[in-house]
């Protein structure tokens, strides 16, 4: 694999943090059963975005091993292959060549635009085609039969009809009904993700003669073991540089740093100095009517995160896909006067600094607030080798 799952050493330190683990644990974990080798589990990723799925099982270090995928857009594609080296299909799943024999695990996110509220200005006929593509998924699932699969979406997938149909055929249809599905809504900040961002997640592990126990055990926050803390903006960022890679603050960067933002206009300048700590739009409302948009002044209600500063002690607020435009949420910094960069934005996500990216600046973004969070992953991925791979012997996750 191209990148270095544990990065530099700052990004280790991180990562030790995160997860609870050390280093020297990691290192020395490089077998199972008695010092036989770990066995690959090998695994097709659809939908598959710039691999962050993916890239935390791989952190989960039981021997996953990607060994192909499926993602429509191109810059994307093009990351997940520089990043694991495996066979990637760029391009609509319905069209995608004939899959590798004897996969172990699917795993995967369909797209959720037609089910997010973020999605809901779209036309019917566009949204009945996003919400449909989980069929092709399970066409995958009945093709194959993994001994376990993972359907990654927003909480609202899990309200829909959609869903209702998904459990129904994992009940009655002759090929899905070996396996039996865990699912519920779970927040990434409780695993170790330095952002709140709730995701929909369902595991389905075949043969098992048990109702299969949830949520997964958190890592992080109060239901943790040790009560570990939720790792928050300061651990993933404080020791990036305040500034990014240019001048007063800004300059054009497009080096795999990815420490860069936007130019930002004067007056919008003068927004970001009028906003205080942990303070949003209402702030600016109230100090600075004089440059405050006219839509904001004629709405005195809403979301407290429109150009919000995120809060250095706390979990971020979910990143997305145009986290780098202040007025779509909490994305400026805690204390400097600027929107967050690519580079933190990927931290918050939890993605090492050695994972590299393809693409334009925008196209990273996409890529970036898409993603399934790794230490989210790496959570489901501990989940699924407990209780689809795991030998007695080797059934403690760590």
């Amino acid at each position: 694999m191209a990148f270095n799952a544990m990065g530099n050493e700052a990004m280790a330190r991180r990562y030790q943090q995160m997860t609870g683990q050390s280093s020297s644990e990691s290192a020395q974990r490089t077998s199972v059963n008695d010092g036989a080798p770990l066995r690959p589990i090998t695994t097709l990723d659809l939908f598959a975005g710039a691999g962050g799925l993916s890239l935390g099982f791989h952190l989960a270090d039981r021997g996953y091993t990607p060994v192909f995928a499926v993602e429509h857009e191109a810059a994307a594609a093009r990351s997940f292959e520089r990043n694991f080296g495996c066979e990637v299909y760029a391009g609509d799943i319905e069209d995608s060549p004939a899959y590798p024999d004897e996969i172990d695990l699917i795993i995967g996110g369909p797209p959720c635009q037609g089910f997010s509220p973020l999605g809901r200005d779209r036309d019917d006929e566009s949204r009945a085609s996003l919400n449909g593509l989980w069929k092709h998924y399970l066409d995958a699932v009945r093709t194959l039969k993994p001994q376990a699969f993972v359907i990654e979406n927003v909480p609202e997938f899990q309200k829909s009809a959609q869903f209702a149909e998904l459990l129904h055929l994992l009940n009655h249809d002759t090929e899905l009904s070996a396996y039996t599905p865990a699912y519920g809504v779970l927040n990434a900040a409780d695993y170790g993700v330095p952002q709140r961002r709730r995701r929909g997640i369902l595991i389905a592990i075949r043969d098992v003669d048990r109702k299969l126990p949830w949520p997964p055990t958190p890592t992080h926050g109060p239901g943790s073991q040790g009560q570990v803390p939720q790792v928050t903006v300061r651990d993933a960022i404080e020791d990036l540089p305040s500034r990014t890679k240019g001048t007063d603050p800004y300059i054009s960067g497009d080096d795999q740093h990815l420490h860069f933002g936007r130019r930002p206009r004067p007056e919008s300048m003068e927004r970001y100095r009028a906003i205080p700590p942990g303070g949003n739009r209402f702030d600016l409302m109230a100090k600075r009517p004089d440059i405050t948009p006219a839509c904001w002044l004629n709405k005195p209600t809403g979301t407290t995160d429109v150009m919000g500063r995120a809060h250095w002690d706390r979990p971020s607020a979910t990143i997305r896909t145009e986290f780098f435009k202040p007025e779509k949420g909490r994305y400026l910094h805690p204390s400097a006067n600027r929107v967050i960069s690519h580079r933190e934005a990927a931290r918050i996500q939890s993605f090492p600094d050695s994972y590299i990216f393809e693409g334009t600046k925008i196209e990273i973004a996409r890529q970036i607030g898409n993603a399934v969070p790794p230490q989210l992953g790496k959570a489901l991925a501990n989940y699924v080798y407990e209780h689809a791979f795991a030998t007695s012997s080797d059934a403690a996750v760590k």
